[in-house]
């Protein structure tokens, strides 16, 4: 039996700047997609089945946010030799699959980002506030498998909750999803 530990967070902690490259060749960093109000920075990858089961709706949610003030970025963070479904090419097929629109698609080839934010699965969220303090990381949606059936959408009622100025009563809930996948370490 493997010893699992849940993670703590650390609200109130900065966010990490980042030059990450784009799905459209670009080099973007924390300032480039900073929204007015909030920053949701989500660790994703391409072949995970909690990923999949969510995506379309998370991204039409992220793209609707910006009318908020709340810019969205997807990071992901796998290791592509072992994982060859989240190589670059396939983040740029499955981003306009999925609708991405304005929603950033970044590649973290290096595992720094993921690794500085603590991000452990994927899907996994953090909301920043407009002064990149961290406020939010938890589930999407409360369903506990990929097949379950949604009831609610926490981290949208959360984020729904932070615009009408009102605490956020969840602010973490650990994420649920597939383990990030780490490249193996050099000996």
């Amino acid at each position: 039996m493997a010893l699992t530990k849940t993670p703590v967070c650390d609200f109130g902690k900065k966010a990490e700047d980042f030059k990450l490259k784009s799905i459209n060749n670009k080099i973007v960093t924390l300032n480039d997609i900073q929204g007015e109000k909030a920053t949701l920075i989500m660790f994703i990858c391409n072949h995970c089945p909690y990923v999949k089961a969510i995506i379309k709706d998370l991204a039409k949610d992220c793209n609707e946010l910006r009318n908020d003030g709340i810019n969205s970025v997807a990071i992901m963070s796998n290791d592509t030799k072992n994982y060859p479904e989240d190589s670059f090419d396939n983040m740029v097929n499955f981003a306009e699959i999925n609708n991405f629109g304005e929603i950033n698609y970044l590649f973290d080839e290096t595992q720094e980002i993921a690794k500085k934010y603590g991000a452990v699965c994927t899907p996994d969220p953090f909301l920043f506030d407009s002064n990149k303090k961290l406020i939010y990381n938890g589930r999407i949606e409360d369903a506990m498998s990929p097949e379950a059936e949604v009831s609610e959408k926490v981290m949208i009622n959360n984020i729904q909750k932070f615009l009408e100025g009102q605490k956020i009563e969840k602010d973490f809930d650990p994420s649920i999803g597939c383990s990030i996948k780490w490249k193996e370490q050099q000996t």
